[in-house]
């Protein structure tokens, strides 16, 4: 078995003296774990970190088999970032969620484009944290979880949708709401248009809907937590009066 697909780095592991086994999210084929040989090497480090751009090439004798990679790094990635730990947290925020929600071995192109326009985004320091919160929608939908915000589920309407129902992650309005809005999640505009002006608060509100929907559907399931690393970054965000 044998392919070779561009890839981000999500994360790597020593294993023996001078490998790692490292965790890809590929194009086409999904997330992928390989032994990468060398990998302890000063030339290597630089592009094992989370969210370096590579092009990997796999093989292996069987499918089910772990399988070794050589990598390629395409571009500067993280390295672009050092100056940034902010932005630098949030690359790794984002390897640790995908790393932690996607399955093995199935594609997910979306999950893929996703984390790819995150990437992008990141030289932007005002806008990146709002793609962040995107990027995490569009994972909850590419796993079949999408949340639901182009009307209310009350009512059909799809005016004044302020609020996300923490069960079904469906849009309510703001008059069907009402009378449940201590229990309700608060929907950020720019949610529902990309047009939409960032107001304070707002990427608040959108790291919390998605944190709740990302534990309630997929990693609570699972028994785990989110990752440390979403965790750390809104604490950093927060105090760098970034929320």
């Amino acid at each position: 078995m044998e392919f070779e697909d561009e890839a981000f780095v999500l994360q790597a592991r020593a294993h023996g003296e001078t490998g790692a086994v490292v965790e890809l999210l590929t194009a086409s084929h999904g997330k992928y774990a390989a032994h990468v040989a060398g990998a302890a090497s000063r030339k290597m480090k630089p592009f094992l970190q989370a969210g370096a751009p590579v092009i990997a090439r796999f093989r292996a004798r069987t499918a089910d088999q772990l399988g070794s990679a050589s990598l390629e790094p395409m571009g500067e990635g993280p390295s672009a970032l050092f100056d940034d730990a902010l932005a630098l947290a949030g690359l790794s925020a984002a390897a640790a969620v995908a790393a932690g929600a996607l399955p093995e071995r199935e594609p997910h192109p979306g999950a893929y484009l996703a984390f790819q326009a995150l990437t992008q985004s990141l030289a932007h320091p005002d806008i990146w944290p709002a793609v962040f919160v995107r990027f995490e929608a569009g994972l909850l939908e590419e796993l079949g979880f999408g949340l639901d915000l182009s009307k209310c589920a009350a009512t059909g309407s799809t005016d004044d949708l302020i609020y996300v129902s923490p069960k079904t992650g469906r849009a309510v309005s703001r008059g069907a709401g009402e009378p449940y809005k201590d229990r309700m999640l608060p929907l950020p505009p720019f949610l529902l248009s990309a047009q939409s002006r960032l107001e304070a608060g707002d990427v608040a509100a959108g790291l919390d809907l998605t944190a709740h929907f990302l534990a309630a559907f997929i990693f609570n399931p699972m028994n785990r937590p989110l990752p440390p690393a979403r965790l750390w970054l809104v604490d950093r965000l927060r105090e760098a009066g970034r929320l």
